[in-house]
């Protein structure tokens, strides 16, 4: 192995700086572009007209980064612009002649995600589409939401198992008398890789399992918490709506037709390793090549899953780096005022948020200092969102 390899496979994980600056420099750009697409989201907005700025932004903004590096680096979109409403579960990310529309009270799922060199920050927010505080059963699903992410940030850490971060996130939404949506899992990321084999369920199904895992320090996951008033089982109604892919690398399936062998390499091309939008492809062959490429596995659907009418669904997702002197939570946006129906009285609960995020530093500090970090340092300690609350740091 040259010393050029050999250098390409030290940076692959955060025990290199340079590759905790590309993580950053992807977490900001995505913030940034869900301030973007949040400040887009009113009233009789058109959905697909959001989805394309919030897209548009990351690409733009990605695309003036490492021009000069030597070997040519993979930047821009990690996850396509996403806008999911009410009991729509997620994933909504319409064709371009998709009319939908917003409306006042709309409770928005913001999903999205940018990556530079493969090295990818994810982040998904909700907002309800008002003035004033949220109340009634759409404050306590965003808590619900937000409280167990706040757990999850707190047990995703070196020594800790994927197992008992599951339990605590049901815990948490039960408090809220909601429920963890089934099928949603939290995975590891590397290089490239945005669902590694290393994860955890938000909630532990029959029909869905996952392997034990212990976290280590200099890993990267996405934690992805989505909570319903409903019962948190979604179904998918129409296929058609389904507009997010992945190409799977495992399979080898010779495709028959000629638009799907056109659309495959297309997508070879633009998008080897991240999700995309069929509206990133030449639309009409999209249309017919697709089917062939999902039927056959080339390709993973991404479906648009829906709880029943009247229910809401509430997503809170953030990508944190385990790093060395504690977890980095890179990607996030404060929250509305929340006003939700149920209090947080569970020690176990309280007991989980308030642990330290960050790892204190070495001894011989004054005793009154010592004192204030007994439980932890006091800007990490997070309470369950009982009254008002509108940040989530």
């Amino acid at each position: 192995m040259s010393s050029d390899d050999e250098r390409d496979e030290k940076e692959l994980d955060l025990t290199s700086p340079e590759v905790v600056t590309k993580y950053k420099s992807a977490a900001e750009i995505v913030n940034k572009a869900l301030q973007v697409v949040l400040s887009e989201c009113k009233p009789k907005a058109k959905i697909v007209d959001i989805c394309e700025k919030g897209d548009a932004f990351i690409k733009e903004q990605t695309g003036s980064m490492y021009k000069s590096a030597k070997k040519k680096i993979d930047r821009g979109v990690a996850f396509p612009t996403c806008v999911s409403v009410n009991n729509t579960v997620g994933h909504f990310s319409p064709l371009a002649s998709d009319e939908t529309l917003l409306e006042e009270g709309d409770m928005l799922k913001i999903d999205m995600g940018c990556h530079i060199d493969g090295f990818i920050a994810l982040v998904a927010h909700t907002h309800v589409l008002q003035d004033g505080p949220v109340t009634g059963r759409k404050a306590d699903v965003i808590a619900a939401a937000n409280t167990a992410a706040e757990v999850a940030l707190r047990l995703v850490r070196p020594g800790k198992k994927n197992h008992a971060v599951t339990e605590a996130i049901q815990k948490v939404a039960e408090a809220y008398d909601c429920k963890i949506v089934e099928g949603v899992i939290s995975h590891q990321m590397k290089q490239n890789v945005i669902d590694g084999s290393k994860c955890f369920l938000s909630v532990s199904t029959p029909e869905t399992r996952v392997d034990d895992a212990e976290f280590l320090e200099n890993e990267v996951y996405a934690i992805d918490i989505v909570a319903s008033t409903g019962d948190g089982k979604p179904k998918l109604l129409d296929e058609k709506q389904t507009t997010v892919y992945k190409k799977d690398a495992d399979v080898n399936y010779q495709l028959k037709m000629k638009a799907s062998r056109f659309i495959f390499s297309e997508i070879k091309e633009n998008f080897p390793h991240m999700p995309f939008t069929a509206r990133s492809l030449e639309e009409k062959r999209a249309r017919l090549g697709l089917v062939e490429c999902v039927n056959h596995g080339h390709l993973l659907p991404y479906p648009v899953l829906y709880e029943k009418p009247g229910d809401f669904v509430a997503q809170i997702k953030f990508t944190v780096l385990l790093m060395p002197n504690g977890s980095d939570r890179i990607t996030s946006h404060s929250l509305q005022e929340l006003q939700p129906t149920k209090t947080v009285d569970d020690p176990e609960i309280k007991g989980w948020l308030a642990l330290a995020i960050k790892k204190k530093k070495g001894g011989g500090k004054k005793k009154k200092a010592k004192k204030a970090g007994e439980k932890g340092e006091t800007s990490t300690e997070a309470e369950p969102m009982e009254t008002s609350s509108n940040a989530q740091e």
